[in-house]
This record gives structure tokens, sequence and C-alpha cells, in this order.
């Protein structure tokens, strides 16, 4: 039996509060914070930038901000699917929507036209969330080519470039807030998700960097690694596509991970996703990249198998 240890600070986000759970995390104990930063921020952001929100983690993230009454600017790749989520999102929530349908796999030309539509607009939060996985785990050689350019264009450039477009408005006005989300595979390499997991640890990598750059401006520079989240991602497995215990749906952890912006830097976005990191880093590498080759090889059979019953439930045609 393990007991968890977790130690409460509030008014957290600066001077004694800060240094308190600085302190208190760095002889090892869990921290819970407790602040209205996040408030803060809502006074600060007149839109926000939400990419990949058309289903999944994007599209819960943007109703729930738009819950807190801020207005929201939509980016993705299919009209018709962002219409339906700004309509969505309108009638619930009461907030103004804009959409730019762009496909972001297509690099400078999508850049190009998010930055045109873009012009004017007050961007407060930038929620970098579209990205690609594999259709299933895969070895390297299985993958095709246009799909690694679109996962690598999608994770690592988009995140980038979009990052780059907002920050100069952000650092004029002295605030501003980007979240990152990256994923639990950056923890260490991933075989048969070798790529996907590569360019997450970018996006670490990328936000730790870029928050020691920014923080002089009041930019807010936060790193969300969830772990398995009820998403179509997760297809490939029955295993990590149904909500469960340790595998939240996509409304359910975005409500957790949106109430951690302002408060902490870096997160898993979901209380049982930090348990659960908290034990696999008690492992050494070595055997965290073992343990993950066994799991996707177990995903990769799911996977095959299922393929295999729907092609023997195909009826034949005469």
């Amino acid at each position: 039996m393990y007991i968890i240890v977790l130690q409460v600070v509030t008014g957290c986000t600066d001077g004694i509060g800060q240094a308190y759970a600085h302190e208190l995390a760095r002889r090892g104990i869990n921290i819970v914070l407790i602040s209205r930063t996040l408030e803060k921020l809502k006074k600060t952001a007149k839109e926000i930038v939400v990419t990949g929100c058309t289903d999944g983690i994007g599209q819960a993230y943007a109703h729930e901000l738009a819950r807190r009454g801020i207005n929201i600017v939509l980016i993705s790749r299919t009209l018709e699917k962002l219409k339906k989520t700004a309509k969505e999102i309108e009638t619930t929530h009461g907030v103004q929507t804009k959409i730019i349908a762009a496909d972001m796999s297509e690099g400078k030309a999508a850049l190009d036209k998010i930055k045109t539509e873009l012009e004017g607009h007050t961007i407060g939060i930038l929620v970098n969330n579209v990205g690609a996985n594999y259709t299933y785990p895969m070895y390297l050689d299985e993958i095709p080519e246009r799909d690694l350019w679109n996962l690598i264009n999608l994770n690592i450039a988009t995140t980038t470039m979009l990052t780059k477009l907002v920050l100069p408005q952000m650092k004029e006005r002295g605030r501003g807030a980007i979240v990152n989300v990256s994923s639990s595979s950056e923890g260490q390499p991933w075989p048969l998700f070798t790529v996907y997991a590569a360019s997450k640890i970018y996006i670490r990598y990328f936000s730790e960097a870029l928050r020691v750059e920014y923080q002089k401006y009041g930019i807010t520079v936060q790193h969300i690694a969830p772990a398995f989240v009820s998403t179509k991602m997760n297809n490939f497995s029955y295993r990590v596509r149904n909500k469960s215990f340790f595998v939240p749906d996509a409304e359910q952890y975005a409500r957790s991970a949106v109430s951690t912006l302002g408060v902490t830097d870096t997160s898993t976005g979901f209380w049982v996703h930090g348990i659960q990191a908290f034990f696999t880093n008690l492992c050494p590498l070595f055997l965290r990249v073992q343990l993950g080759c066994i799991m996707n090889q177990t995903f990769r059979e799911d996977y095959l198998n299922q393929k295999s019953r729907q092609v023997l439930n195909t009826p034949k045609i005469e």
C-alpha cells in the first residue's frame, strides 16, 4: 500500500507562498497549489487561440476556457467541424468566436494565412494543442513518408511558429500565456511510437527554455503532459480508448488541466496522471523503455487483431 503525501500551499504564485512551494518541492514533497492567477489571466486575455480544437482535448479546452467568459479563436483544418464547434461554444457559453480553417501540415502557407487572420486581435492565451500521432504502434520503416512529415510539421514546426507569432504582442503588453500540450511519452524513448515521443520531448524542452527567456516580460509558458485520454487518437486499442479511472475523457481532463494554468508551469494536467508519472519515474530509464516497448507491442496486436476481425466480418461481393 502506498501513501501519497501532499502539501497544500495557498497564495503560491509569488512572494513567500511561491518560495514555500519551491522549498517543499525541493525536499521531494508533492504540492497542491491554490491561487487565483487564472482569474488574473482571464482579465488580461481578450481572446484565446486554441489549435486542433474540433475534437478531443483541444475542443474540450476551448469549451472550458469559453466557460470562463473569454472569446475564442478556433484554428483547425476542417471548416465544417470548425463551424459546428464555434456554434456549440457560442450557444453554450455566450462568448464570441472566430474560426480559421488552415491545414497546418502545409507549413508556411498555413502560417501566413493565420497571421493575416489574426491581425488586429489581442491574443491573451495561446493553446498549442494541434498534433499528430501514428495510426497504431509501428516500426519506423512501416510509416508512410507523408505521415512522418505531417507529424513533424504539426508537432514541432507549428507549435514553434505559432508561438513566435503571438510573442511580440504579449511581450509589448507585458503579459500573456502560452500552453503547450505535450504527452507523457516525452518521459522516455518510446519504441513503436518513436518519432511521436521524440517530438514531444521537443515540446518539453522548448517550453522550459522559452519560459526562462520570457519570464521577465510577464509571459506564462505552461507545459502539459497528459497520459492516455479517451479520444480518437487512441483508437488503436480498447485498453486506452475507453474511459476509466486512469483514462479520463477529454472534458474531465480539460477541466482539470485548465485549473492549473497560472498555478504551475509543468503538469500532467490530471491528478491520476500525476501519480502515474511519479511512480513511473521511480523506474530506471532502461526499464521504462523496455516496459514501454512491451506495452506498445500489446497495443499493436490489439489493432491488428481488430483489423483482422473487420476483414473477416466484411461481406463478400459475388
